[in-house]
């Protein structure tokens, strides 16, 4: 089975039982904080949902274009890069959002933060070069 289609079918069962379960899942992500993110195609321009752990910062959300420590950045990230208007299923509710990508002292402090509360992303961090991308979702206006 290709990579894509095993992503695509763990993906699936994520989502599914998100919405059956009113946002919450079991598995690797129980009690962990989930959304759903919405982005539109850079290059097709279909609608894509990834789900993604994040953490409330002030104005908003933060996610991180980890894709498990893998050496290149989740599609959703490239996705949100060319059109940063996305829309988030968080719980029950859905919100419409406008994505950045944080830098400097701002990056460092969540990213640490999410290390600290989730210890597998600082193995992310160990298995890759690059720097893991934190993106901040905010309301849109």
């Amino acid at each position: 089975m290709k990579q894509e289609t095993f992503v695509s079918d763990w993906n699936d069962k994520i989502i599914e039982e998100f919405r059956a379960n009113e946002g919450k899942v079991g598995g690797p992500f129980a009690g962990a904080p989930l959304l759903l993110l919405h982005t539109v195609g850079a290059r097709s321009g279909a609608e894509r949902v990834s789900p993604v752990m994040y953490q409330k910062v002030d104005g908003g959300y933060a996610v991180f274009a980890s894709k498990g420590g893998a050496p290149t950045n989740p599609d959703w990230y490239h996705n949100l890069l060319a059109n940063p208007q996305v829309t988030a299923e968080i719980g029950t509710g859905t919100v419409d959002l406008v994505a950045r990508v944080a830098e400097g002292d701002e990056r460092e402090r969540i990213w640490t933060a999410q290390k600290t509360a989730y210890t597998g992303f600082a193995d992310y961090e160990a298995k890759t070069t690059r720097q893991i991308p934190v993106v901040i979702l905010e309301p849109a206006r």
